[in-house]
């Protein structure tokens, strides 16, 4: 395994937190252990006060001890401090001194006798203002306990090497899916294959990470699709006025370099010309830019009222001769008030190109704006159509326009998070109607 990789790494979390866990319980097995072999030895060396015989004990203790009848060793404490031992004597304590003074609770503790040799010590009152201290040899419990930590050392140790196993089985089988993401990332890198798709088992973290990254190379292969479309459509839109303009300045400059003027008025009729294809060339450009900039591109987003954004669109309308009546109630909207101006005077200007006299109606009430002209509508089969970029009708490609107009419209709504569409009207003509969520009163005024 690579050094520092996350499977090194998950490993070793899984090693360390098995071994923390493995030695804390060794630890505390080895003190459960131990306090039940002293707690043992504590009532075995009770029971044996209890049942000793007083006056042996008296008879042949002294100072120097003796061989004992019981199973360890035993030493008397008179309350004026003296001892007599049967075996090694007992180093007594002040606790050992106060159960010669009163009755007292068996006192047990680890103590030493004369000559250094650890023992395990209960003190109980023997008689008035006598106590006896009884103590057994340490030897063999320490061998037992010493025997259960060499056991528990070796289970603690076994188990982080199991834990090591278990970690790296683990860290395989949880990495897995992780491995076949990078595998995709990596080949995307190297070969820009946005076709690349992760299977998707089960509902786990992993499972959403796989879905959420097919989900963004399926909206990144959409979009590199869309703005190769875009270029495609652009390129063979800018084609034609781009090539009558070549044209008609070829025809100026060959006049001029050949010494033979056109006709003043054919001259006027050419720059005309030329003039119309330049502005129609800066519509579709600015057009092009319009659609190209993308949703993250936008003007921050503030609270506006719509029914002043449709009354600008109206008024700028007008100035390019649009007979367009309104009938408009208050709503209000977040968005971009350029953007949603734009859209709405796409709107009318597409109307009035079709119907006579630019004749429009425009109506705003509770969210929804209509924009109705009288001309001669648009077949059934069409109208799905209409919001696609460089769309045209049949009947309208004779008309000024890119196909960009209604495309803008449905870019500008959808920012907004509101819908567009466009259908015939009952009595002739057609309606395009736009919703946008919003409320009739202002609510704030801050940007988003």
């Amino acid at each position: 395994m690579r050094l520092g990789s996350l499977r090194t790494r998950l490993t070793v979390l899984v090693t360390a937190a098995v071994a923390i866990a493995v030695a804390g319980c060794a630890v505390l097995s080895y003190f459960i252990v131990d306090t039940l072999v002293i707690r043992q030895l504590d009532h075995t060396i009770y029971e044996s006060e209890d049942q000793g015989d007083k006056d042996y004990l008296k008879r042949e203790c002294t100072p120097d001890g003796t061989e004992s009848m019981f199973d360890g060793m035993a030493t008397l404490l008179y309350a004026d401090g003296t001892t007599c031992s049967i075996g090694p004597p007992i180093v007594p304590t002040r606790a050992d001194m106060s159960a010669t003074q009163e009755w007292h609770d068996p006192i047990y503790r680890y103590g030493v006798t004369r000559n250094g040799k650890r023992v395990r010590v209960v003190t109980i009152n023997f008689d008035k203002g006598v106590a006896v201290l009884e103590a057994r040899s340490l030897g063999h419990i320490q061998q037992t306990l010493n025997l259960a930590m060499l056991a528990l050392g070796g289970v603690a140790v076994m188990g982080v090497l199991a834990a090591a196993c278990a970690g790296l089985v683990i860290s395989r089988a949880s990495l897995r899916p992780v491995g076949r993401l990078t595998e995709a990332v990596e080949h995307i890198a190297q070969t820009e294959d946005l076709g690349t798709r992760i299977p998707v088992t089960g509902t786990d973290e992993i499972a959403r990470l796989s879905s959420s990254f097919n989900a963004m190379t399926s909206a990144l292969a959409g979009s590199r699709d869309r703005q190769k479309q875009l270029v495609a459509d652009a390129g063979h839109e800018l084609r034609t006025p781009l090539t009558t303009l070549r044209t008609n300045i070829d025809l100026l400059l060959r006049s001029e370099q050949t010494g033979r003027s056109l006709d003043p008025a054919a001259k006027e009729r050419l720059l005309v010309n030329v003039k119309a294809q330049f502005a129609e060339l800066s519509t579709l450009v600015a057009d092009l830019l319009q659609l190209a900039r993308g949703d993250s591109d936008h003007e921050p987003h503030v609270e506006l009222g719509f029914h002043e954004v449709v009354t600008a669109a109206v008024e700028r309308a007008r100035l390019r001769g649009a007979e367009v009546s309104t009938a408009l109630s208050p709503w209000y909207v977040v968005g971009s008030a350029a953007s949603l101006e734009r859209a709405v005077l796409n709107l009318i200007d597409n109307a009035a190109k079709f119907s006579p006299g630019g004749q429009v109606e425009v109506r705003l009430s509770h969210g929804r704006l209509t924009v109705r002209d009288h001309g001669p509508g648009l077949d059934e089969e069409e109208l799905p159509h209409v919001f696609e970029r460089f769309w045209r009708s049949p009947s309208a490609r004779s008309l000024p326009g890119s196909g960009l107009g209604l495309a803008i419209v449905a870019q500008a709504v959808a920012e907004t998070g509101g819908t567009v569409s466009l259908r015939n009207a009952p009595d002739g003509g057609a309606v395009a109607t736009m919703e946008l969520p919003g409320t009739p009163h202002r609510a704030s005024g801050d940007q988003l």
